[in-house]
């Protein structure tokens, strides 16, 4: 653009450093899990201004409803979405009980702290048991409607699922949701996230897919891409493939138009000696690469020009959570606050370490559940122990 003369260059220069400025917040906008499994954590006070003030991170979503940290994020600015315990849903399927939950967790920080979603159970069609999944969509629907009631339409109900739902990925064109849970569950559930202009939520994680031969294509660095022959189309990164193939097996049902949400993916930084694939390197390489993919706007090759609100796991590494040393180290900070690697995601750079917090230590391993991603050969899935 061609300055005009009666512009002057220092005027010039605030209104191009604005321009920019504003346009690198929005392509660095991101979210993240924050999990709470450690005994070595920030107070979320500490969290929620770090997170305001340091970091582009501008949406969380918790895997409860933690009342310290709804207080601890009034007046921030930063959407929360909050998860409803699995067992409250068979309670919830009830009005008169919806209600009350509400009441008791949402109305005392609403609207100070900018709750945007609740996530109804996590992984409930993968997990079970069958009496959850029976009950999920009424739970939803009622959930929905106690918030109609309370006069509160800006909060969106969902529910979060592993790729588990998927009979296959590979090839995108191809996929559809597994026999029983397509019709029985998930159509009536997409039908109510069509009426309520709410987002379908899955949880695509790579990283379960992960082989030596197909590292470039999962971690988003150069490679020979992935063709699928049905629609033409060539896939560079295994995220994409993934999203395309839920977005098929919903379109498979009629319910293409419904927006997708992911709602948890990442990277670990450090595994067990049978987890070579668990490094800062491949970390930073995924977790970089997502961030840049889906603030581009770019989208897949079935959603072109498609933005996805996307939630990286997680926010801390967790001493205390279950199963390997990789499930410990999820996450892009350590509690004294300093990225494990860069991703552009803090403001002005790195930050020091908080005098408070020891460093993250792992915990014993327990027994826990897996979390999976579907094989190209149906209801074969890669799983791990978390």
């Amino acid at each position: 653009m061609e300055m005009s003369r009666r512009q002057s260059p220092n005027l010039a220069i605030f209104l191009m450093s604005t321009v920019l400025i504003q346009h690198f917040t929005v392509v660095l906008s991101i979210g993240v899990n924050y999990g709470t499994l450690g005994d070595n954590l920030p107070q979320p006070a500490q969290v929620a201004q770090f997170l305001k003030e340091k970091t582009f991170i501008d949406r969380i979503k918790l895997f409860d409803v933690n009342p310290d940290i709804l207080r601890a994020f009034a007046g921030t600015g930063i959407l929360v979405t909050v998860t409803v315990p699995n067992g409250e849903i068979p309670n919830l399927t009830d009005v008169r009980y919806a209600r009350r939950w509400i009441n008791v967790n949402i109305k005392p920080f609403y609207p100070q702290t900018k709750i945007n979603y609740i996530a109804v159970g996590n992984e409930i069609l993968h997990w079970g048991p069958q009496e959850l999944i029976d009950k999920l969509v009424t739970a939803m629907r009622s959930l929905h409607h106690a918030l109609s009631l309370s006069g509160i339409n800006d909060i969106k109900v969902s529910s979060p699922h592993s790729l588990g739902i998927l009979a296959s990925s590979q090839p995108p064109s191809t996929a559809r949701f597994r026999s029983g849970w397509d019709k029985g569950t998930l159509a009536p559930m997409l039908q109510f996230h069509r009426e309520t202009k709410s987002p379908f939520m899955v949880n695509p994680y790579p990283y379960f897919g992960y082989s030596p031969k197909m590292a470039n294509f999962a971690l988003f660095r150069p490679n020979r891409g992935y063709f699928d022959r049905f629609t033409n189309k060539t896939y560079t990164n295994m995220f994409d493939m993934l999203m395309d193939a839920v977005y098929m097996s919903m379109r498979r049902l009629g319910y293409g138009d419904v927006d997708i949400v992911a709602a948890e993916t990442g990277w670990p930084s450090l595994g067990e000696t049978f987890e070579p694939q668990c490094t800062v390197e491949n970390a930073a390489s995924y977790n970089g690469g997502l961030l840049r993919h889906v603030s581009s706007g770019a989208g897949t090759p079935l959603m072109p020009g498609r933005k996805f609100e996307t939630y990286i796991f997680g926010l801390f590494n967790e001493n205390q959570k279950s199963g390997s040393l990789a499930e410990k180290n999820f996450g892009l900070f350590r509690p004294d606050f300093t990225p494990v690697y860069d991703i552009g995601i803090m403001r002005g750079g790195p930050v020091q370490p908080h005098p408070t917090p020891s460093p993250a230590l792992p915990a014993a391993p327990s027994k826990g559940k897996k979390w999976c991603v579907p094989n190209p050969k149906p209801a074969t899935q890669h799983c791990r122990p978390t």
